[in-house]
Order: structure tokens, then C-alpha cells, then sequence
């Protein structure tokens, strides 16, 4: 019996210290390079949707848990005011044009005017050098009693007469070139088209054509509605959050690790995580994508003070950012704060601690808004050239702008 005991014995000594050396390898050559915490957190890009122009909701078309698509109107505005704006805004270019047309037709008539004095005026010239000669001729004459006194007095009067008309035409002359001169600062080194009180007319007509445009609140990128805070016949102002819009195929992880943990972290290591929501069944992976530029508590609203005499060291945490997979972020979706369990291998210690890389391209973009400047444009052109007396038949359709496609 005694024989028996020792040998049960012997064998759970053998076991324990059998699985205390698995233990010890295992951990040796995989647990050590494994750091994990569960101070983790879902993060993703949470867009306000705010009006660019002010107005009275007319009609809300997405609601809360809604995917929409980039483009999609979510919210419209009352187009009453902008409406008016622009239509106003269009005739004050179209008269601006066909004004400026007249200052460059007074322009060619100014400059016909001043050749027309200008040819009065070597008439008047020539008229005044023939009595100068009779003058001059008659004087000597008159001496000799060849040329009666009545004649040469009339001569001379003859004379004055030629150099007044001669000074008239010289001051007309002037008169007609100051006034060209007046009519050219104007005109002078430009065209219609790109006349000053043209541009500013034009650019008044773009401004209203984008507010007209911007009475329709469109999502700038796909994703789902959450927070929705308007209400139809609100009165909003521009830059007035009405709903959020997440997009949950670009989603990433921040985990808080421990200041002790962070020496072994690099860029570029592999992660498992695990989602509460999905429990241990369903494992992501992802890789570091970078480390914080600094603790939590330094970025917060209120940072601690330390330089007190009741200072309590506590370990703090950095925020770690790890990047999903995204077919696997697909396959089982994911909410923005949803907690998750992270562990990283650092077992790879071959990355950067800090990133030195700069980014190419922007990290989210949208290109909605890239067609309404051009199509500000094109009306623009479309009312110069409808005003410059030979619009095409395509120029001169009174088709205008509307964020639903309808004639103003």
C-alpha cells in the first residue's frame, strides 16, 4: 500500500514538473513575445453632415441605422431664397455683359469721332495757311496804293476768322482725345468676357449658383446614419450638425497599452483580436500600424497636475493603432466602441518605433463636390454668350441650374 502511494506520487510529481516545462518552454519560446490587453476600443472615421448654407429643412430621406451611398441626398433645404438669389444673380451678369458691350461700341466711336476732328482740323489749317498767304501777299501792296485799305481790312478779318476756327478744331481735337483717352481706361487690354465688371458679376452668379447647389445635403462617403438630430421645418445655419455618418468599412483599433508594454512594440507586428460581440469564436488579425505621439492623459480635456504634493503615480497607457483586415471586417462587422481583447507578437522586433514615412495621398477623400465648380462655370459662359449678340442656339437655352434638375 505504502509501495503504491509513492509511486501515484512519484507520477503527479512527474506530470507537474513535466507541464511545468512545457510551461516554461512554451512561454519561453512563444509567451513572452505576446502583449495583450483589453483597454481596447473600435475606432473609425464619424462624419458630421453640416449644412454649407442656411435654411428650413424641407424634407429628412435617411434615418438612423440607413446605409447610404456617397452622393445620396440626405437632407433638403427650402430652395425658395436661393432660388431668387441666383435668378437675380443671372440678370445682373446678363445686364453687366451687354453694358460692357456698350462701353466698347462707344470706344469705336470715340475713335471715329477723334479722326473726324482731327480731319476738321487740317481743313481748318489748311483754310488758315491760304488767308495767311492772301495777307501777307496784300500787305506790302496796300503800302503802294495798289490794294484799297477796305480790301486788306477785310483780308485780315478774313484771317482772324481762319485762326479761330483753326483754335475751335484745335480744342475739339484735344476735347474728342480726352474723351477717347476716358473711354479706352475702360475698355483698354480687355474683352467682354474678361471685363472686370463682368468677372465681378460672373463670380456673383458662381456664388449663388454653389448655395443654390448646396440646399441638397448629399453624404460625402458611403456608410451608415447614426445620431440623427434634425427635424423637418427646422431652421438650421450653416455648419449645424444634423446627423452623423460612419463608415463601417473603415474601421481600426485603438489599443491602450501600458508605458511598460511599449518596448516591445514595433510597426508592422501581427495582432489577434477578439470582439465581445463575437466572443473567442471569431479572431481578427490586423498589424501595428503605429504608436501615439502621447499618453492619454496628456491629450485629455483636463491633463492631471502633477506638480502637486499630493502627486500618485499611475501607470499610464498609449494608445496603439491597429489596422483590421478588411475582408475579415466584411465577413463579421463591426460597430465604432464595441471593446475588444488585443494581443500582439512582438516576437518581429525589426520595425520602427516611430514612423519617419509620410503619408501619400489623403486618408479620406470625396469627390461629390468636384463637378459643381465646372457646372458654376459653364452657366457663367452660358450667359455671356447668350448676351453677346451671336449666342448659339445652345447658348441661348433658358435651361438654369437646380439640385433636382428643374427649371428655375
Amino acid at each position: 500500500m505504502g509501495a503504491a502511494r509513492r509511486r501515484g506520487l512519484t507520477l503527479i510529481a512527474i506530470a507537474v514538473t513535466v507541464i511545468a516545462l512545457l510551461w516554461v518552454g512554451w512561454h519561453w519560446l512563444v509567451g513572452r513575445h505576446h502583449l495583450d490587453t483589453d483597454n481596447a476600443y473600435v475606432v473609425g472615421n464619424v462624419v458630421q453632415i453640416t449644412p454649407q448654407v442656411g435654411g428650413t429643412v424641407q424634407a429628412i430621406q435617411a434615418d438612423e441605422t440607413d446605409f447610404v451611398k456617397a452622393g445620396q441626398v440626405l437632407v433638403k433645404l427650402d430652395a425658395a431664397d436661393a432660388r431668387v438669389a441666383l435668378e437675380q444673380a443671372q440678370a445682373q451678369l446678363a445686364q453687366t455683359v451687354r453694358d460692357v458691350r456698350s462701353l466698347f461700341a462707344s470706344s469705336a466711336s470715340l475713335h471715329a469721332q477723334v479722326s473726324l476732328r482731327e480731319a476738321d482740323l487740317k481743313r481748318a489749317q489748311v483754310d488758315l495757311a491760304r488767308v495767311q498767304d492772301d495777307v501777307n501777299r496784300r500787305a506790302p501792296l496796300v503800302a503802294r496804293g495798289a490794294v484799297s485799305q477796305e480790301e486788306f481790312q477785310h483780308v485780315s478779318a478774313q484771317l482772324a476768322g481762319a485762326q479761330s476756327t483753326a483754335a475751335a478744331a484745335q480744342a475739339a481735337v484735344i476735347t474728342a482725345q480726352e474723351q477717347l483717352t476716358a473711354g479706352l481706361t475702360q475698355t483698354e487690354g480687355t474683352s467682354v468676357n474678361n471685363h472686370p465688371n463682368v468677372a465681378r458679376a460672373a463670380a456673383r452668379v458662381r456664388e449663388a449658383y454653389l448655395a443654390f447647389q448646396r440646399i441638397d445635403l448629399k453624404a460625402p462617403i458611403e456608410g451608415h446614419i447614426a445620431k440623427r438630430s434634425v427635424q423637418v421645418g427646422q431652421r438650421v445655419q450653416a455648419g449645424t450638425p444634423l446627423m452623423t455618418l460612419v463608415a463601417l468599412n473603415q474601421l481600426w483599433v485603438d489599443a491602450n497599452f501600458k508605458e511598460s508594454q511599449l518596448k516591445e512594440l514595433r510597426i508592422g507586428q501581427p495582432a489577434e483580436l477578439r470582439a465581445d460581440v463575437y466572443g473567442q469564436s471569431v479572431v481578427f488579425h490586423g498589424k501595428v500600424a503605429g504608436l501615439g505621439a502621447g499618453t492619454g492623459a496628456a491629450f485629455a480635456l483636463l491633463p492631471a497636475q502633477n506638480a502637486t504634493g499630493n502627486w500618485i503615480k499611475v501607470v499610464q497607457r498609449v494608445p496603439v493603432r491597429i489596422v483590421l483586415d478588411p475582408k475579415e471586417l466584411a465577413e463579421h462587422p463591426l460597430r465604432v466602441g464595441l471593446s475588444m481583447d488585443v494581443t500582439v507578437d512582438t516576437a518581429d522586433q525589426s520595425g520602427r518605433v516611430v514612423s519617419d514615412v509620410t503619408r501619400e495621398g489623403p486618408v479620406s477623400s470625396t469627390t461629390i463636390y468636384d463637378a459643381q465648380q465646372a457646372q458654376a462655370d459653364a452657366e457663367v459662359a452660358r450667359i455671356i454668350a447668350a448676351n453677346l449678340g451671336r449666342a448659339s442656339a445652345a447658348a441661348r437655352t433658358e435651361s438654369t441650374p437646380s439640385s433636382a434638375a428643374a427649371p428655375l
